[in-house]
């Protein structure tokens, strides 16, 4: 299995990071959308680098033109509701990609917030076979809804390439989707690798919850 951390790496997304971890800059939530929006923006266009490509004649009104152009299939798939500008900057890119949608949200099963469960309610996607499947989803943490989310796309078909992208993952989410995926055709992109999750499970030092940071709190 492939991973890409672009940390590694001097890019302007490292100026978008450290704008997100901020706590005085996430006040803004505008401002926090449109940088995990743009992130997804430069983490696609590097992904289309790993494409299949064929040549394609263009006529234009001076004559014609060849250009190589992308054959995959391509369909962009999230996880409701943290997952929404993340997933709208890889569709500014790959825009005619066909597009999925999963809920799967926390449920703790102790008062002190330790157990964490997944629970999985709502599934809308084309068909996936033998497509180039991207999984947007910004927090790789314990990598549990990821997994879940991924199982429900397979019921509608098996994808050619599995690209699961997110802005920070943990060492034990990237762990557990080796564990879940199939290794021989996964590639994980992030932002960043942080060290761990607290008793939370939040990935630490991360950024907070990233549902809330866009879009406001929950009951």
């Amino acid at each position: 299995m492939k991973i890409i951390n672009f940390s590694e790496q001097n890019s302007i997304i490292n100026q978008y990071m450290a704008e997100i971890r901020d706590a005085e800059y996430q006040k803004n939530r505008l401002l926090f959308r449109n940088n995990i929006m743009r992130i997804g923006e430069f983490e696609a266009f590097e992904l289309s680098k790993t494409l299949a490509y064929a040549p394609k004649e263009v006529t234009t009104p001076l004559g014609v033109s060849t250009v190589n152009v992308p054959t995959d299939k391509i369909v962009l798939a999230t996880i409701f509701r943290a997952g929404l500008p993340f997933h709208n900057g890889f569709l500014n890119v790959f825009d005619h990609a066909g597009n999925a949608f999963v809920s799967a949200y926390r449920e703790y099963k102790d008062a002190a917030h330790h157990e964490v469960g997944i629970h999985i309610e709502y599934l809308a996607t084309p068909s996936i076979d033998e497509k180039n499947l991207i999984i947007a989803d910004p927090m790789l943490a314990t990598g549990g809804s990821m997994e879940l989310g991924y199982k429900a796309f397979l019921t509608k078909g098996t994808p050619k390439q599995i690209h699961v992208c997110c802005v920070i993952a943990s060492p034990e989410g990237i762990e557990h989707i080796k564990k879940t995926f199939p290794n021989e055709k996964t590639t994980i992109w992030c932002a960043a690798i942080d060290p761990g999750m607290n008793e939370h499970k939040y990935i630490v030092p991360g950024f907070g919850d990233a549902g809330d940071l866009c879009y406001g709190g929950k009951l």
